[in-house]
């Protein structure tokens, strides 16, 4: 391997995991800060289409597996890993899709540390024009990372395959 190679790597796993470390820290702070002020019942954060209203979530999505923490660690676990490799094996990834890997595994890490220190993930953010299950700043940049991963995914392994050019 050519040292531009590795220097793409090393990008790459650099953008990852400072992607991975502010999704962290930015759903960990907003997690304290509700903690701190939202008061019982909740509170109108953006009216009509979003309330502050705190719940402890010892679930996943939508409460589905409740009380299986240590399972949803290991997984959160194993996705940080693969994501990881992923990073790693692929050189030729374009940063807009190693940024969206990225969101994926940091609010699995997010979400990760909750369990880990209390027991329960923190959720806030419930929508009031729709009925929707309470969540959180890592629960969108799991969903939304998934979402533009997998659209970034499409168009960079079709252009792979046609033998394209890809972002350095």
């Amino acid at each position: 391997m050519d040292s531009r190679g590795t220097s793409a790597r090393g990008l790459r796993l650099v953008v990852f995991w400072l992607v991975v470390g502010v999704v962290a820290l930015v759903d960990q702070a907003t997690k304290a800060a509700v903690r701190q002020v939202v008061v019982p019942g909740g509170q109108p954060f953006v009216p009509g289409v979003l309330d502050l209203v705190l719940v402890e979530n010892t679930g996943a999505a939508f409460s589905i597996g409740l009380g299986a923490g240590a399972l949803f660690v290991l997984v959160a676990l194993a996705v940080l890993a693969c994501a990881n490799v992923v990073v790693w094996c692929h050189a030729d990834l374009p940063l807009p899709l190693v940024v969206a890997i990225g969101l994926v595994a940091g609010g699995g890490l997010g979400n990760m540390i909750d369990r880990v220190c209390k027991g329960s993930v923190t959720d806030f953010l419930a929508t009031t024009f729709m009925n929707f299950p309470v969540f959180n700043v890592a629960d969108v940049c799991v969903t939304v990372g998934v979402a533009v991963a997998f659209v970034l995914y499409l168009a960079w392994d079709r252009r792979r395959g046609k033998g394209g050019e890809e972002d350095a």
